[in-house]
């Protein structure tokens, strides 16, 4: 099972994510220091409850009164050094990536620790890497990001939890599996923050298929 500091370190991590999203707002959606505790809460435990839940477990970050704690004060210190770090925007990209990547690993190593096949540990990794951010966007009322055209944040998290979930398969031990895993996640996400990269956008394939059938653009046949 997922270590009790290592499982700490990444609802860390996650609070400090969303202390830095929660200082972004101004005006009348900015948000008082509660509010940056419940943002934190949500993204450094969000996605270990849905696991969790998905894998019919009793919520680990419940079990312990560490978690509440850790996340709570590290939204807190996230949001003290909010201008430090946004003044140096490769660390909030290189701190997001890890998050990512923590979050897949431990949910696809639990997932295959309870004996799940490949293909669905790979998709309960894949939700609890991007659950926590899921739930803030719901509970601010914002477009979940992962359903919009975005720098592939689920496909970042599915290629590193199918790295780690092959890997573990062929034999190796999970721990360098788990490392391959979130160093193929946050190498994705960089990569396409850096480059802008995302998938097609849904309407641009519609136009295409319209422009194809009335003779804009050719239709290629197989």
């Amino acid at each position: 099972m997922i270590p009790l500091w290592a499982d700490l370190t990444a609802v860390a991590l996650g609070g400090i994510q969303g202390a830095l999203f929660a200082s972004g707002f101004r005006g009348q959606t900015r948000l008082d220091l509660l509010g940056v505790a419940i943002i934190g809460i949500v993204i450094g435990m969000g996605g270990g409850l849905i696991r969790d839940l998905l894998l019919g477990l009793p919520p680990s970050t419940l079990q312990s009164n560490w978690y509440l704690i850790t996340a709570i004060a590290a939204s807190l210190v996230g949001m003290l050094l909010a201008g430090a770090f946004r003044r140096v925007s490769s660390v909030i990209v290189g701190l997001d990536a890890v998050v990512i990547g923590l979050f897949g690993a431990f949910g696809t190593s639990k997932a295959l620790a309870v004996g799940l096949p490949i293909v669905p540990a790979v998709f309960v990794g894949v939700v609890a890497a991007v659950g926590g951010s899921v739930l803030r966007d719901v509970i601010m009322g914002l477009p979940v990001a992962i359903m919009h055209v975005g720098s592939l944040y689920a496909v970042a998290a599915g290629a590193g939890c199918l790295v780690l979930a092959v890997s573990s398969t062929l034999g190796l031990a999970i721990v360098p599996a788990a490392i391959a895993g979130v160093i193929v996640t946050a190498v994705i996400r960089v990569l396409a923050v850096v480059f802008d990269l995302s998938l097609p956008e849904q309407r641009m394939l519609y136009r295409r298929r319209v422009a194809a059938e009335t003779g804009v653009l050719p239709i290629v046949k197989p």
